[in-house]
């Protein structure tokens, strides 16, 4: 059961479209044909420094496009989400694999506080500068809304223990976003993401490793002129099945920009940002009534070696419905025994 993670926000400010950790643990193994249904609870708390505040304080319009500036300050965030994930596993094969579709949405509210000393010099026509005042600066915002949708499509392949898998994904930027937030739950722009993954799961032995690369590409938020560098992203996720029930394991993430931000809108530079991540998961899957089985999920992350890039941490709490696996026809169970 692929592990899902929460929310997307704004490229130009440090944090990605992608959010790290979005696939965990069997990303890559079958799934059961039909429709399921996953929701999650997520709380994220970062903060950063003086680059991401001063991102901040260009996006939101609070220094001129020509301060050539330094900010001793402080960005803090947290973020408390709910996610509805319905998906569909199509029973027919399609290029030999097992096809899905999955649609992303989310409701909750975003926090967002900064505060520093803002120091720099601005830029004449002519290239002559003069210094900026030095000023104290103080921001917080807070915002409830919708997050944009993201849909997503994915194949996976069975070879015995070995699992391949490719997926498309994307954002569709209807959710709340206005150009002069701190705060905002869309991206206010478009963005596709590829890539492919593979599982070792034995299932003899309970052994499960998981890892799942990827590619961002981001199209330009028409708003501030704005158009976000190309992302590369790495998920894994390594557990042991105590029993076919209980799962125990790391979870990690490894980030980095491999493009640079551009656009008129970009006052800050290349702004390529990196973050890493690890934490532990636990699992327990249950069977339910009518031919489903219930899966809970909690994992958390712990962030370091940022750059460019708020970090912190972040947990959330996964509840799924899903079809269960068919048990083995009774001749088959006979020859086993």
């Amino acid at each position: 059961m692929v592990l899902f993670s929460p929310c997307a926000l704004a490229d130009e400010t440090g944090v990605s479209f992608w959010v790290p950790g979005f696939f965990g643990s069997l990303a890559a193994a079958p799934q059961q044909p039909g429709w399921s249904l996953a929701t999650i609870y997520y709380h994220t708390s970062v903060s950063a420094g003086g680059d991401v505040a001063l991102a901040r304080e260009f996006q939101i319009g609070q220094v001129p496009a020509n301060l050539s500036a330094r900010l001793n300050a402080n960005v803090n965030a947290t973020g408390d989400l709910g996610f509805v994930i319905p998906s569909y596993v199509f029973a027919t094969p399609v290029l030999g694999g097992q096809a899905s579709v999955s649609l992303v949405s989310a409701y909750g509210v975003v926090s967002t506080t900064l505060a520093g000393q803002l120091s720099g010099s601005l830029t004449g026509p002519g290239g002559g500068s003069i210094p900026f005042p030095p000023r104290f600066d103080s921001f917080s915002d807070t915002t409830w809304g919708f997050g944009d949708l993201v849909p997503q499509f994915a194949l996976r392949w069975n070879a015995g223990v070995n699992n391949y898998m490719t997926y498309i994904t994307g954002d569709i930027p209807v959710g709340a976003y206005q150009s002069n937030r701190l705060s905002n739950l869309g991206i206010g722009h478009g963005a596709i993401d590829a890539g492919g993954g593979y599982t070792y799961f034995n299932p003899a032995t309970g052994h499960e490793f998981s890892g799942v690369l990827g590619f961002t590409y981001n199209f330009i938020n028409t708003a501030r002129q704005y158009q976000s560098g190309v992302d590369l992203h790495f998920d894994w996720g390594a557990s042991q099945f105590l029993t076919k029930q209980v799962q125990v394991g790391l979870v990690g993430y490894a980030y980095k920009d491999i493009g640079c931000d551009s656009g008129s809108g970009d006052h800050v530079g290349c702004f390529r940002s990196q973050v890493f991540g690890i934490g532990p998961q636990f699992g327990y899957i249950f069977p339910l009534s009518q031919g489903l089985q219930g899966y809970i999920n909690v994992k958390g992350y712990g962030e370091f070696g940022n750059s460019a890039r708020p970090a912190g941490w972040n947990t959330w709490l996964t509840f799924a419905i899903s079809p269960a696996a068919a048990a083995p026809p009774a001749t088959s169970r006979m020859i086993t025994k």
